[in-house]
């Protein structure tokens, strides 16, 4: 099944195929409609963003505004600033969970 989801930069998504499944990442960029540049200031870093196609990106329905606010106006952004907001989300999505019981 194919789910014409629109990525923005900003976008925080999860990797749902590849050696990085499971992981998020954030949308930095879009590359024609079927491809997105990732990145996660880590292991992904901002200068070497990972090409993937749109389908095998999962938006988990956030975005870091402060990083689409970054590439907006610099067309750039800090690999700390990725860090910080995969581990916000990454911190609200497991007090999420707890609550939930799961």
């Amino acid at each position: 099944m194919t789910v014409n989801v629109k990525l923005e930069p900003g976008d925080i998504v999860r990797s749902r195929r590849g050696r990085d499944e499971g992981q998020l990442a954030i949308v930095i960029a879009l590359v024609e409609e079927r491809f997105a540049l990732v990145a996660d200031g880590d292991k992904r870093r901002f200068d070497r963003p990972k090409r993937k196609n749109v389908l095998h990106l999962e938006p988990i329905g956030t975005r870091s505004e402060e990083v689409a606010n970054n590439l907006r106006d610099t067309g750039r952004v800090t690999n700390a600033k990725l860090r910080h907001a995969i581990g916000e989300i990454e911190q609200r999505l497991e007090t999420h969970a707890v609550e939930k019981g799961e």
